[in-house]
């Protein structure tokens, strides 16, 4: 990899000298901006292309998605404008827990150094807790440099350390503006309108417009059908100097009434996020919330955190944050593209969510890597389109894992459910393939729809043979029965809103570009 490298560097620096004595003559104004945060300073400066349009893409939002993916497109040299809302570093309690197969994307991208000098922390599996009874499920890495694994960390730094490396590039500029809407002309996206810091109304134009505006995007109506549902509220708590029960592990407590997460974000403070079903969570101001966490969730919590988590509670610095899926379904658009939460979100359970947007982003560079002018429309508008099959078989097993664990490991009075729940947890414990498979889906290390679903439904006969053994009585090959109709009914939807023939049979829909094509 070393020789690629230092090849594109050298290639980089002999473009440059060549476009420097080749516009030398003409003096083209350059556009130089200075973006200041709380901790960083961002530089960029584009020059003007032809007929005074200086992009090549404009990238709505500079989050996760927005950052890396500026990034990449301007070191496959095109001009990229983005504009973010707000350039401080973020403050929030998802996005901490990036999965190795995210973290393989993130090497691809050349970002890895993204997560060092943040105090990220190494994660190496998970431990899985009920009723007492913990087991340890390791992600298979044993055929990886010992680099790879997962990582967990402050979002906010880990975002800002993206936002430094995109602005660093001189094709790359960073403001800080407000997009209100997208601008239209004969059925395609041309650009935006925004709003700057100052509060002047500008617009934007370029032949690509990337919206990566989040889960909150109040543009994603005009590019896709959101169909959003929040199943549930996350209550982030961060506890400090204590040891998880399992050291460089991510934690997840099978409680009553949905689970609980423990992960380490730094190397002093471990960030807690309990789940609470429904939209509506107890009041912080008037104190009901604590009560809620000291009383219901404590005892619950490994004895080990126990105290720690009492005094986290007692500090006050209690966040929320509903918990948003929503399926990706497109309307294609030209001169548009949705990607990040704003095109596909999923319960943050199982971490997946950095994942599938760095996915996504490799497959959109390795898309359009052969198209050497985005303003050929017909050709650009093929390129998105296939983008759209391509992603589809990572992003929905990864999706639907997400939704169908947090169904499974949520309690319920049915028996059928309790017993779907406890062989989940029995099947994990078994070890060898019957852990190491779920959790290389849940990695991103193997995102496979198939081998999800047999998995899956491995666990629902498992289940029922726990039942129907020793021996079988009427009552429980009834409860078997209805465990195994339970799990259809949590499963088959969620695959039929991904789209079954996308996710399963991808080769099946019209794509003209299934991979880059072979240069001559």
């Amino acid at each position: 990899m070393d020789h690629y490298i230092a090849g594109t560097l050298i290639a980089a620096v002999f473009l440059l000298l060549f476009v420097v004595r080749r516009n030398d003559s003409k003096k083209p104004r350059k556009v130089s901006t200075t973006y200041k945060t709380q901790n960083d300073v961002f530089r960029s400066s584009v020059n003007p292309g032809k007929n005074g349009s200086p992009t090549d893409a404009i990238i709505v939002g500079a989050g996760v998605a927005g950052a890396a993916l500026a990034h990449t497109l301007g070191k496959d040299g095109r001009r990229v404008h983005v504009i973010e809302r707000d350039v401080t570093e973020p403050d929030r309690i998802v996005g901490e827990l990036l999965q190795p197969g995210g973290y393989l994307k993130l090497v691809e991208l050349g970002l890895e150094d993204c997560v060092e000098e943040i105090d990220a922390q190494q994660v190496l599996g998970y431990a899985l807790f009920k009723d007492g009874k913990s087991t340890r499920l390791s992600y298979p890495l044993e055929k990886f440099h010992a680099d790879v694994s997962g990582r967990s960390f402050h979002n906010g730094r880990f975002i800002q350390r993206m936002r430094e490396k995109a602005a660093s590039l001189p094709n790359v500029r960073l403001e800080q503006g407000t997009v209100t809407s997208l601008l239209e002309e004969n059925g395609t996206i041309k650009g935006v309108q925004y709003k700057t810091k100052d509060g002047q109304e500008l617009r934007a134009y370029a032949p690509l417009t990337i919206v990566c505006d989040g889960c909150f995007s109040n543009l994603r109506r005009s590019l896709c059908k959101p169909k959003v549902d929040v199943p549930s509220c996350f209550v982030g708590l961060v506890l400090e100097n204590c040891q998880l029960p399992f050291a460089n592990h991510g934690h997840v407590i099978l409680a009553d009434p949905s689970p609980i997460l423990f992960y380490p974000i730094s190397s002093t403070e471990v960030r807690c996020l309990v789940d609470v079903p429904g939209q509506k969570v107890p009041s912080i101001c008037n104190g009901e919330m604590a009560n809620y966490l000291k009383t219901m969730v404590a005892p619950q919590v490994p004895p080990e955190l126990h105290e720690a988590f009492i005094s986290a509670v007692e500090r006050g610095n209690i966040r929320t944050m509903p918990n948003r899926s929503m399926p990706a379904d497109p309307q294609p658009t030209p001169g548009a593209l949705l990607m990040g939460d704003a095109f596909n979100m999923r319960h943050p359970l199982t971490g997946g969510g950095m994942t599938v947007a760095l996915s996504d982003i490799v497959v959109l560079r390795n898309l359009l890597k052969p198209l050497h002018d985005f303003n050929d429309a017909a050709s650009l508008g093929r390129y998105l389109e296939s983008f759209y099959t391509l992603r589809k078989p990572v992003a929905s097993t990864i999706n639907t894992l997400a939704g169908a664990l947090y169904k499974v490991f949520s309690s319920s009075p049915d028996q059928a459910r309790k017993e779907m729940r406890q062989a989940c947890f029995d099947y994990l414990s078994l070890g060898g393939v019957f852990s190491t498979g779920p959790i290389a889906l849940l990695s991103g290390l193997n995102p496979r729809p198939l081998s999800l679903v047999l998995h899956f439904f491995a666990v629902a006969i498992y289940g029922v043979g726990r039942l129907l053994l020793p021996f079988p009585s009427p009552k429980r090959m009834w409860i078997g029965a209805r465990l195994i109709s339970g799990a259809s009914g949590i499963i088959f939807p969620i695959i039929k809103a991904e789209g079954v023939r996308q996710m399963f049979f991808p080769a099946t829909i019209p794509a003209v570009y299934r991979a880059p094509p072979v240069e001559d």
